[in-house]
């Protein structure tokens, strides 16, 4: 009551029965005095304050969006990656709620102390390992066991996922995650007591048309030490910090120069039917679109982006850029 707006009337009708005893100040004060308490379950104690549970929800946002765009590149499919919760539970509740069979990773991020639990549904695995093979990502399969093969894959999945947590976190604490072990069955998990509390991060993803969840499971122990940095505050400054970081900058302008790109040069092309192919043989010409002097193309990955001529740098054959292809650039420096 003490948190709502009363009306005007509604305050005289309170009035009017203070003053016609319908209503006794008595029952007022204790009515107020009821609503204050509040339930407390010491079963279940609070450990994460609501800012810590909103940064941990905007944490791994970023570990999704990471995790999004290398599924999306890999398996090359529609794929949504996305937070769906974050909330804390008892251990023992979050087992329970596990389907049995799981694909569970036991993971261990030193230096902090303790374990993390990464848990994939199997829906989401077997269209994964699906995709990997060459097939669409629709699976009918019903929850099984993984085979030593379909294991190997999806160790190349944890270990990509371990990566782009450990990006994710990289504003909190830097931890080395790596993988302790596999298991299928929740019950073979216990990492820490049954009644212990837990922060579970539940993140929804979707391959192709396949729909299915993965789980993040961060005991109370792990993230103590780290626990006065889960501040929506830290982790922005943070953020804001690093990208402005001289150092940053210079390792990143490092690896964009180590990149490898295909460098190709278009010496010319010709039609033939399918029945001069098959019956080409050793010493036959083809004569080329292509004359001499002729500016050729350079294609970088899958696109043009220079014109050149042919020749030699001492012993070996070289071309010389004659011109740039600026077409499809955005911002390009002349």
């Amino acid at each position: 009551m003490a948190d709502d707006v009363l009306s005007q009337s509604e305050i005289d009708k309170l009035l009017s029965a203070l003053s016609d005893g319908t209503v006794s100040a008595e029952e007022v004060k204790a009515d107020e005095e009821q609503k204050k308490i509040k339930t407390y379950d010491f079963k279940r104690p609070d450990k994460f304050s609501k800012d810590q549970i909103r940064t941990l929800f905007m944490l791994h946002e970023s570990f999704s969006r990471l995790l999004n765009t290398y599924l999306s590149t890999h398996l090359r499919t529609l794929v949504n990656v996305e937070v769906a919760s974050v909330e804390q539970l008892t251990y023992q509740e979050f087992v329970q709620s596990l389907a049995n069979p799981s694909v569970i990773s036991i993971l261990a991020v030193p230096p902090l102390k303790g374990n993390i639990i990464l848990e994939v549904n199997t829906e989401i695995a077997f269209a994964f390992i699906d995709r990997v093979f060459g097939g669409e990502g629709k699976t009918g399969i019903k929850p099984r066991v993984l085979t030593e093969i379909e294991e190997v894959v999806m160790k190349r999945f944890i270990d990509t996922a371990m990566g782009h947590l450990k990006e994710a976190w990289s504003n909190v604490v830097e931890f080395r995650p790596s993988l302790e072990a596999t298991e299928s069955n929740p019950q073979f998990t216990q990492i820490v007591p049954p009644s212990d509390m837990v922060v579970i991060v539940t993140i929804q993803m979707k391959v192709g048309d396949v729909e299915g969840m993965m789980n993040i499971c961060i005991p109370y122990l792990v993230l103590e030490p780290v626990m006065s940095k889960l501040t929506t505050t830290f982790w922005v400054a943070s953020s804001v910090s690093k990208d402005d970081d001289p150092e940053q900058v210079k390792i990143l302008q490092k690896k964009i120069e180590r990149t490898e790109v295909p460098f190709v040069v278009q010496l010319g092309s010709v039609d033939i039917t399918i029945n001069e192919f098959l019956t080409l043989g050793f010493g036959d010409v083809l004569q080329m679109d292509a004359k001499v002097n002729d500016n050729l193309l350079c294609m970088v990955g899958h696109k043009p982006k220079f014109y050149c001529r042919p020749g030699t740098s001492g012993k070996k054959m070289a071309v010389q850029i004659t011109k740039i292809i600026n077409e499809g650039d955005e911002d390009t420096d002349e």
